[in-house]
């Protein structure tokens, strides 16, 4: 809780700051995610928040199911919000996810350990109350990024609330690589980043694919690459067919390409 209550207080300050500066028809700029602009996103996160402080979901006129966009119920629920706000005007969204942002405040202010420790059913099934605030820091974090991108400046790529935000990416790492990315029985693989989240992830696969603190021998298959580019392909804003180009692969390249291609995990 010390760790990661601060952080998301913090996070919401950021995001509150990067909004306060959208004027205008920049409220309504593409994103990366289908359907979605600026205020959009906006929307989202108050919506999520109004979820963990028990405001139920609004009713729209139209079935969110039906949207190209949406893929299962997560989606359904998140775009009731964004529906729900999508004709309202953006310094109104700004004055309603500040509302929303100081109820949660007071309520995480208030909590214990115990309150963290409790069990909760969070995006990731069932788990524990923390675990969920900690979702709750990669999915404002991502999103700034996202708000970033498509104004064309540039967010926190590294940093405590970056660090803490990532940690969900490189925790479904064997599930990225295994699963998705069909590494076969017996790869190694190595995965390189450089930038604000530079790190090396060893990965290997015996049954299943693990991450281990160093390989048993030479990586079958290395993967090097941008941080930020790592983090926009593991959140499924950018798609690894066309950002190959800007990977550097080794070994066998055909496993590398694959898990390239196959990084996002979000749902």
């Amino acid at each position: 809780m010390d760790v990661i209550r601060p952080l998301l207080l913090e996070q919401f300050e950021v995001l509150d700051t990067l909004l306060s500066g959208i004027d205008g028809d920049a409220w309504f700029t593409p994103t990366e995610l289908p359907g979605w602009t600026v205020k959009d996103i906006a929307a989202h996160l108050i919506g999520t928040e109004s979820l963990l402080a028990g405001i139920a979901a609004p009713h729209v006129d139209i079935d969110v199911h039906t949207l190209g966009h949406v893929h299962n119920e997560i989606a359904a629920f998140n775009e009731l919000w964004v529906e729900h706000l999508r004709r309202v005007p953006g310094p109104e969204v700004l004055a309603r996810y500040r509302d929303i942002v100081a109820q949660r405040r007071e309520s995480l202010n208030a909590m214990t350990q115990t309150d963290f420790d409790a069990p909760a059913d969070t995006p990731v099934g069932p788990a524990t109350y923390g675990r969920f605030m900690r979702i709750r820091v990669f999915d404002c974090w991502l999103h700034e990024l996202d708000i970033h991108d498509a104004l064309g400046t540039v967010g926190s790529e590294g940093g405590a609330r970056a660090q803490l935000g990532s940690a969900e990416i490189f925790g479904a790492m064997p599930f990225v690589v295994g699963k998705r990315g069909k590494a076969p029985e017996g790869s190694r693989i190595t995965i390189e980043l450089t930038g604000p989240l530079a790190r090396t992830i060893h990965l290997e696969v015996a049954g299943r694919a693990n991450v281990v603190t160093s390989l048993s021998g030479p990586a079958t298959s290395t993967i090097t690459m941008e941080s930020a580019l790592f983090v926009r392909l593991a959140g499924g804003r950018v798609s690894g067919v066309d950002k190959l180009g800007e990977v550097v692969l080794g070994g066998d390249t055909e496993v590398g390409g694959r898990i390239v291609e196959n990084l996002a995990f979000t749902i």
